[in-house]
């Protein structure tokens, strides 16, 4: 739940863009793996910004999950980047971390760059990114090592801009229990009804491997999906 006004980056170099929004999802993932997901949780709420400056680019978002109880953690990713030329590429420097009720998650400082793009009316927009990875210690059961991470991030908006299916897909260097290292993939693909200019209806699906911590058994690959309200500032 995440990423997606990141597309924007670099479509308006010279004026100064704001977009936000806020997101609300069910998430069917606890009832699909009753074992293997059996503390994820059901909601979430996020808060996405994207910011254009005549320099680049500025974008952020914060992922709060909710138990009955208690605001379980919440995980932020932030994001600079720098206009290089004007074909697109940009430098790019980016945070990754957050708390939970237990603890902490790893924290991890990404650097490298960004090829931006969008076709003729900006109903399109896209994004690669190859970035060197660093995680750090965070907490006793963690250690510091070095990663890569490839990024690819769309948003395409159709139907009359009735309909916007958007997402973003990472690859990245990983550590198993063992330590020994391996190929983690996540992608967040969503499509939303836009019901009017600011309110959307929708959907998001998490699909990954490697990326979700399972006891229970060997599973590694998961698809768990949401149904969401987005509202747009």
């Amino acid at each position: 739940m995440r990423k997606l006004f990141f597309v924007a980056i670099l479509l308006c170099s010279w004026v100064v863009l704001k977009a936000q929004n806020i997101q609300l999802h069910y998430d069917f993932g606890r009832t699909i793996y009753s074992t293997e997901e059996s503390s994820r949780q059901k909601v979430t709420m996020t808060l996405e910004q994207f910011k254009a400056d005549k320099w680049g680019s500025w974008f952020y978002f914060v992922d709060i999950d909710f138990s009955r109880k208690f605001t379980e953690s919440a995980y932020t990713e932030i994001s600079r980047e720098l206009n290089i030329g004007k074909k697109g590429f940009a430098g790019h420097v980016e945070y990754n971390g957050g708390l939970n009720k237990g603890g902490s998650f790893q924290q991890a400082g990404l650097i490298g760059g960004a090829w931006n793009g969008h076709n003729a009316d900006f109903s399109t927009t896209y994004s690669v990114q190859v970035l060197y990875k660093h995680y750090f210690k965070s907490y006793d059961n963690t250690h510091s090592y070095a990663s890569a991470q490839l990024t690819g991030v769309w948003s395409t908006t159709f139907a009359n801009r009735a309909l916007t299916f958007a997402g973003y897909i990472d690859f990245w260097r990983g550590e198993a229990a063992n330590g020994h290292g391996q190929l983690v993939i996540q992608s967040e693909p969503q499509l939303w009804y836009n019901a009017t200019e600011y309110l959307s209806i929708g959907t998001e699906i998490e699909i990954s491997d490697n990326f979700i911590y399972n006891t229970a058994n060997n599973k590694s690959f998961f698809v768990n999906p949401t149904i969401g309200l987005k509202w747009k500032f």
